[in-house]
């Protein structure tokens, strides 16, 4: 499971430009449940998705494809997460190999 934070490197003009082709790229992973979640980050300087993914070599096949990284629209931070706690509505949501873990009901 990976988290990524992206960071605008161009003004909002060009964010707004590119913004339905990035959508249409994340529901494209949605669609084969490797996205987990995507969002703006507040303030608006970028944004986060969290990826159902094993490594970060697939992350970044993953963003070679993202319409905002084709153009330059965003920079990109790489973040490798092991839950080791977490609420069970939120097993089914991690990758396979981590279902077999403990589940603690509200876990930090």
């Amino acid at each position: 499971m990976f988290l990524v934070l992206t960071t605008y490197a161009k003004g909002m003009e060009e964010v707004d430009k590119f913004l339905p082709a990035h959508s249409a790229f994340l529901d494209k992973y949605y669609a084969q449940k490797k996205i987990i979640f995507s969002g703006r980050r507040n303030p608006r300087v970028g944004g986060a998705i969290l990826f159902r993914v094993e490594t970060e070599d697939e992350v970044k096949a993953i963003l070679a494809e993202d319409p905002f990284r084709v153009n330059g629209i965003t920079e990109c931070e790489y973040y490798e997460i092991i839950p080791t706690k977490y609420d069970e509505e939120f097993a089914g949501f991690l990758p396979s190999r981590r279902r077999t873990l403990a589940v603690r009901k509200g876990g930090a």
